[in-house]
């Protein structure tokens, strides 16, 4: 059986890969999770038809924690700040200056919709998501376009570059850590599906490397 792969480099001077745990004054993991590295995948290309399944990350910058400061102005706020229209500091424990190497596994998905909006203006039918995800993906890649601007983690963390694999870029690997408890997805069947998160235990990354069990 033949496998359909992606791969992209991403960086930029911020991330957070928020930890559920870590309450009111969150902190980022070391690494992206599972569900983080799909949604990069799917701002660039999403179809239908192809499931974008997260296999590895790459971290090619030393991790640097630094504290962050920024008015929060969301729907969690406390009822008396939401009636008056205030905000409130939100304290967080981000990632400084980052840079991953990241892969996936596409699949087909034959419940996905058998059509899917090509560069031509009618519609496409395919019979391999996966093959067509692959090769429409690696156009949008090397040009630029986006199916959404990408993020490292929060919406304001946009990346300063994301597009293939550069040569000059190197994986730390002095970089050997576990992680006892890490978020995988909140939606486990996908966006319209009710929140039910499931995590991974005992991550390992070794040598710069953090392969996603599945």
């Amino acid at each position: 059986m033949e496998i359909y792969s992606v791969l992209l480099e991403i960086s930029g001077p911020s991330a957070m890969w928020t930890r559920p745990d870590t309450g009111d004054a969150p902190i980022s993991y070391p690494a992206p999770t599972f569900a983080a590295v799909k949604g990069i995948f799917e701002s660039i290309l999403w179809l239908k038809q192809a499931e974008v399944v997260p296999k590895r990350v790459d971290i090619c910058r030393p991790i640097v924690f630094h504290g962050y400061t920024t008015n929060y102005g969301g729907p969690l706020r406390k009822s008396r700040l939401l009636a008056k229209g205030g905000s409130y500091q939100l304290i967080a424990t981000v990632l400084v200056n980052v840079c991953y190497r990241l892969y996936a596994e596409i699949q087909h998905d034959a419940n996905g919709g058998a059509w899917h909006s090509g560069p031509a203006a009618n519609p496409t039918r395919t019979t391999n998501g996966a093959h067509a995800y692959v090769e429409m993906f690696n156009r949008r890649l090397v040009r630029g376009q986006l199916h959404s601007v990408p993020c490292l983690g929060w919406n304001e963390f946009v990346p300063d570059y994301a597009g293939p694999f550069r040569p000059e870029t190197r994986v730390c690997e002095d970089i050997n850590l576990t992680i006892p408890s890490m978020l995988k997805t909140c939606f486990p069947e996908g966006k319209q599906s009710p929140w039910r998160p499931r995590f991974l235990q005992d991550v390992t990354i070794r040598k710069g490397v953090l392969e996603y069990a599945q």
